[in-house]
Protein backbone atom coordinates (compact mmCIF):
# COMPACT_ATOMS: atom_id res chain seq x y z
CA UNK A 1 0.00 0.00 0.00
CA UNK A 2 1.54 3.30 -1.00
CA UNK A 3 0.28 6.73 -0.14
CA UNK A 4 -0.09 9.00 -3.15
CA UNK A 5 -1.87 11.95 -1.56
CA UNK A 6 -5.13 13.82 -1.67
CA UNK A 7 -7.12 13.22 -4.87
CA UNK A 8 -9.65 16.03 -4.57
CA UNK A 9 -9.37 19.81 -4.60
CA UNK A 10 -9.00 21.49 -1.24
CA UNK A 11 -10.04 25.09 -0.73
CA UNK A 12 -8.55 26.44 2.48
CA UNK A 13 -10.99 29.09 3.68
CA UNK A 14 -9.31 29.92 6.99
CA UNK A 15 -6.27 29.20 9.14
CA UNK A 16 -7.86 29.03 12.58
CA UNK A 17 -6.93 25.96 14.56
CA UNK A 18 -9.83 23.69 15.50
CA UNK A 19 -11.14 24.21 19.00
CA UNK A 20 -13.58 21.82 20.62
CA UNK A 21 -13.55 20.06 24.00
CA UNK A 22 -13.88 16.68 22.21
CA UNK A 23 -10.47 17.14 20.56
CA UNK A 24 -8.80 15.68 23.65
CA UNK A 25 -10.85 12.51 23.26
CA UNK A 26 -10.05 12.37 19.53
CA UNK A 27 -6.34 12.68 20.36
CA UNK A 28 -6.74 9.79 22.81
CA UNK A 29 -8.25 7.61 20.07
CA UNK A 30 -5.59 8.65 17.54
CA UNK A 31 -2.88 7.47 19.95
CA UNK A 32 -4.74 4.26 20.78
CA UNK A 33 -5.28 3.43 17.09
CA UNK A 34 -1.54 3.86 16.60
CA UNK A 35 -0.67 1.72 19.65
CA UNK A 36 -3.05 -1.09 18.65
CA UNK A 37 -1.85 -1.14 15.03
CA UNK A 38 -5.21 0.02 13.67
CA UNK A 39 -3.57 2.86 11.72
CA UNK A 40 -0.09 1.63 10.73
CA UNK A 41 2.52 4.33 10.20
CA UNK A 42 4.22 5.17 6.92
CA UNK A 43 6.92 7.75 6.38
CA UNK A 44 5.17 11.06 6.99
CA UNK A 45 1.85 9.80 8.31
CA UNK A 46 -0.50 6.97 9.24
CA UNK A 47 -2.86 4.77 7.25
CA UNK A 48 -6.03 5.96 8.91
CA UNK A 49 -8.06 9.03 9.77
CA UNK A 50 -10.51 9.90 12.50
CA UNK A 51 -13.23 12.53 12.71
CA UNK A 52 -16.22 13.74 14.68
CA UNK A 53 -19.26 15.77 13.72
CA UNK A 54 -19.24 19.31 15.10
CA UNK A 55 -22.98 19.91 15.47
CA UNK A 56 -25.99 17.59 15.52
CA UNK A 57 -27.86 17.42 12.22
CA UNK A 58 -25.13 19.31 10.37
CA UNK A 59 -22.39 17.89 8.18
CA UNK A 60 -19.38 19.91 9.37
CA UNK A 61 -16.68 17.94 11.17
CA UNK A 62 -13.15 17.90 12.53
CA UNK A 63 -10.79 15.36 10.92
CA UNK A 64 -7.13 14.43 11.18
CA UNK A 65 -4.96 16.32 8.71
CA UNK A 66 -3.48 14.73 5.61
CA UNK A 67 -0.16 12.98 6.10
CA UNK A 68 -0.36 13.12 9.88
CA UNK A 69 0.93 10.34 12.04
CA UNK A 70 -1.85 9.46 14.45
CA UNK A 71 0.76 9.04 17.17
CA UNK A 72 1.76 12.67 16.52
CA UNK A 73 -1.82 13.96 16.81
CA UNK A 74 -1.37 15.67 20.15
CA UNK A 75 -1.59 19.28 19.00
CA UNK A 76 -4.56 21.02 17.41
CA UNK A 77 -2.59 21.87 14.25
CA UNK A 78 -2.86 18.16 13.31
CA UNK A 79 -6.62 18.55 12.83
CA UNK A 80 -8.76 20.40 10.30
CA UNK A 81 -12.34 21.66 10.30
CA UNK A 82 -14.31 20.68 7.19
CA UNK A 83 -17.39 22.94 7.09
CA UNK A 84 -18.62 21.70 3.72
CA UNK A 85 -17.89 19.49 0.74
CA UNK A 86 -19.02 19.72 -2.87
CA UNK A 87 -19.04 16.06 -3.91
CA UNK A 88 -20.13 16.88 -7.46
CA UNK A 89 -17.15 19.15 -8.03
CA UNK A 90 -14.77 17.12 -5.85
CA UNK A 91 -13.98 20.10 -3.59
CA UNK A 92 -13.39 19.94 0.16
CA UNK A 93 -13.52 23.28 2.00
CA UNK A 94 -11.28 23.35 5.07
CA UNK A 95 -10.14 25.54 7.94
CA UNK A 96 -6.77 24.94 9.57
CA UNK A 97 -3.06 24.92 8.87
CA UNK A 98 -2.98 21.68 6.87
CA UNK A 99 -5.09 19.93 4.27
CA UNK A 100 -7.71 17.45 5.48
CA UNK A 101 -7.22 13.71 5.28
CA UNK A 102 -7.50 12.03 1.89
CA UNK A 103 -10.75 10.38 3.06
CA UNK A 104 -12.52 13.64 3.98
CA UNK A 105 -15.13 13.06 1.25
CA UNK A 106 -16.03 9.62 2.68
CA UNK A 107 -16.42 11.10 6.17
CA UNK A 108 -18.59 13.92 4.80
CA UNK A 109 -20.79 11.53 2.81
CA UNK A 110 -21.38 9.36 5.89
CA UNK A 111 -22.31 12.35 8.06
CA UNK A 112 -24.60 13.59 5.29
CA UNK A 113 -26.34 10.21 4.93
CA UNK A 114 -26.45 9.20 8.60
CA UNK A 115 -27.59 11.85 11.10
CA UNK A 116 -27.17 9.24 13.88
CA UNK A 117 -23.40 9.06 13.30
CA UNK A 118 -21.28 11.43 15.37
CA UNK A 119 -17.83 9.88 14.75
CA UNK A 120 -16.15 8.11 11.83
CA UNK A 121 -12.89 6.21 12.36
CA UNK A 122 -11.04 4.74 9.38
CA UNK A 123 -8.21 2.32 10.00
CA UNK A 124 -6.24 -0.47 8.40
CA UNK A 125 -5.80 -3.81 10.13
CA UNK A 126 -4.66 -6.94 8.30
CA UNK A 127 -6.30 -9.15 10.95
CA UNK A 128 -9.71 -7.51 10.59
CA UNK A 129 -9.46 -7.55 6.78
CA UNK A 130 -8.45 -11.21 6.78
CA UNK A 131 -11.25 -12.26 9.16
CA UNK A 132 -13.99 -9.93 7.87
CA UNK A 133 -16.12 -12.70 6.37
CA UNK A 134 -15.74 -14.94 9.43
CA UNK A 135 -16.71 -12.02 11.69
CA UNK A 136 -19.74 -11.16 9.56
CA UNK A 137 -18.34 -7.78 8.56
CA UNK A 138 -19.85 -6.50 5.30
CA UNK A 139 -17.30 -5.65 2.59
CA UNK A 140 -17.79 -3.20 -0.27
CA UNK A 141 -18.52 -4.96 -3.54
CA UNK A 142 -15.51 -3.60 -5.41
CA UNK A 143 -12.13 -2.07 -4.67
CA UNK A 144 -11.95 1.63 -5.51
CA UNK A 145 -9.05 4.08 -5.12
CA UNK A 146 -9.03 5.97 -1.81
CA UNK A 147 -10.01 9.62 -1.83
CA UNK A 148 -12.29 9.26 -4.86
CA UNK A 149 -16.00 9.69 -5.54
CA UNK A 150 -16.03 6.05 -6.70
CA UNK A 151 -15.04 4.94 -3.19
CA UNK A 152 -17.63 7.27 -1.65
CA UNK A 153 -20.28 5.65 -3.86
CA UNK A 154 -19.23 2.09 -2.87
CA UNK A 155 -19.27 2.99 0.82
CA UNK A 156 -22.73 4.58 0.62
CA UNK A 157 -24.02 1.65 -1.43
CA UNK A 158 -22.89 -0.80 1.27
CA UNK A 159 -23.38 1.18 4.48
CA UNK A 160 -27.14 1.29 5.03
CA UNK A 161 -27.62 1.29 8.83
CA UNK A 162 -24.33 -0.47 9.61
CA UNK A 163 -21.77 0.81 12.07
CA UNK A 164 -18.82 -1.23 10.81
CA UNK A 165 -17.76 -1.82 7.21
CA UNK A 166 -14.67 -3.14 5.47
CA UNK A 167 -13.72 -1.28 2.29
CA UNK A 168 -12.36 -3.89 -0.11
CA UNK A 169 -8.54 -3.76 0.10
CA UNK A 170 -8.70 -0.43 1.91
CA UNK A 171 -9.33 -0.95 5.60
CA UNK A 172 -12.37 -0.47 7.79
CA UNK A 173 -14.81 2.21 8.83
CA UNK A 174 -16.08 2.23 12.42
CA UNK A 175 -18.99 4.58 13.05
CA UNK A 176 -20.45 5.66 16.35
CA UNK A 177 -22.92 7.84 18.15
CA UNK A 178 -19.85 9.08 20.03
CA UNK A 179 -16.07 8.97 19.67
CA UNK A 180 -15.92 6.17 22.23
CA UNK A 181 -18.59 4.15 20.42
CA UNK A 182 -16.62 4.26 17.16
CA UNK A 183 -13.29 3.48 18.80
CA UNK A 184 -14.60 0.69 21.01
CA UNK A 185 -16.32 -0.95 18.05
CA UNK A 186 -12.99 -1.16 16.21
CA UNK A 187 -11.34 -2.60 19.33
CA UNK A 188 -14.12 -5.20 19.68
CA UNK A 189 -13.52 -6.49 16.16
CA UNK A 190 -9.76 -6.51 16.73
CA UNK A 191 -10.22 -8.66 19.86
CA UNK A 192 -12.33 -11.17 17.90
CA UNK A 193 -9.53 -11.80 15.38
Amino acid sequence: MSYVGVKFKTKMIGKDLPSDPRLDRLKYWCNLFHEKGLAPPYEGGSYGNLSFRLKNNEDDFIITASQSGLNESNTNDRFVVVPRVDLGAGIVYAIGLRKPSSEAMVHYAIYNMRPDVQAVFHGHCDKISRDAEKLGIPVTSKEEPYGTIALVDKVLESLDNLYFLEMRNHGFLALGKSLDDAGNLALEFLKKC
